[in-house]
């Protein structure tokens, strides 16, 4: 059949199929406005991470000259293994990793748990204990340091890593985050399915909490991670230099009498580099779990 022969509602009907796949199928293609903001922005986010490596490879010396170096020079690795020596960073690693570890795992698990009974479940009181939930988040942390202090040294904590891992094992910010999350992308309907098919509350948190929050919850972990591992104000008034945290640690470089400006860079760089091996190793999965989440939403 040609086209002549085709009636009129047929002529639409046939131009307007292959318009809509064409349609459903087109990509979309960013501009060269899109690629020269995204580069300025790359760019703008990647200056202090340059600055903090080329000034770890120069000398103090000439950091202290004008203008300072735009550019790599040759004692990288000799700055970075007198800063490893004289801050005693592989303790420092250590202690960061159980302390940034154990807070990230507790806060995700409590949050989560927290924010699905504040989100699902109906219990008295639940609104006003939300709300004083969220109150605390309005209470400056400096506030709270003296009595914590004398508290962990009651308990005969002192200089251990459980004093800086108890006051953080669940935040307020993460309960609201995942309560917030769940509220909307966990249907209750689901959960009323799995009563009526004789789950168990830990089965229903296991089989149908824990999928439906599994992005929100690695955004939290990645945020709680960070947060945990660039601590500073609690763990320097909480541990000391025998037992310490890598921020903890990287303050004993400062000391004396004209500290060494490189050398505190490169220590700075050692203590970043677990962050940026973290977002490689894991920054595709939570994206995509992000992503994932997104869409199912």
């Amino acid at each position: 059949m040609t086209t002549s022969e085709l009636t009129l509602p047929q002529v639409h009907r046939e131009e307007r199929r292959p318009r809509g796949r064409m349609g459903a199928g087109k990509q979309l293609h960013a501009g060269p406005v899109t690629y020269v903001v995204l580069t300025v922005f790359a760019l703008v986010s990647l200056a202090p991470l340059v600055w903090t490596a080329i000034a770890a490879s120069r000398t103090d010396r000439r950091l202290a000259q004008t203008p300072p170096p735009l550019w790599f020079g040759g004692n990288l690795f000799t700055n970075l293994q007198t800063a490893w020596d004289q801050a005693g960073l592989g303790t420092a690693m250590f202690n960061s990793v159980i302390v940034a570890g154990t807070i990230t795992v507790s806060t995700v698990l409590f949050s989560t748990l927290a924010g699905f009974a504040f989100a699902k479940l109906r219990f008295r009181f639940s609104g006003l204990l939300l709300l004083l939930t969220i109150g605390t988040m309005m209470i400056p942390p400096q506030l709270a340091v003296v009595p914590l202090y004398l508290w962990m040294s009651d308990l005969g904590w002192s200089n251990q890593l459980q004093t800086v891992i108890l006051p953080s094992l669940v935040t307020a910010f993460g309960t609201f985050f995942m309560r917030q999350y769940l509220v909307q992308a966990l249907p209750t309907e689901l959960i009323e399915a799995a009563r009526v098919d004789g789950a168990s509350s830990l089965r229903v948190v296991w089989h149908v909490v824990f999928p439906a929050a599994r992005p929100a919850m690695a955004v939290l972990g990645l945020l709680t991670f960070v947060f945990a591992w660039n601590d500073f104000l609690w763990p320097i008034i909480a541990l000391n230099q025998q037992n310490p945290t890598v921020q903890v640690a990287l303050n004993s470089l400062g000391t004396g009498y004209v500290p060494d400006q490189a050398v505190i860079m490169a220590g700075a760089l050692l203590g970043t580099l677990p962050l940026l091996i973290a977002f490689v190793l894991f920054g595709k999965q939570i994206v995509g779990g992000i992503m994932q989440g997104a869409i199912k939403g």
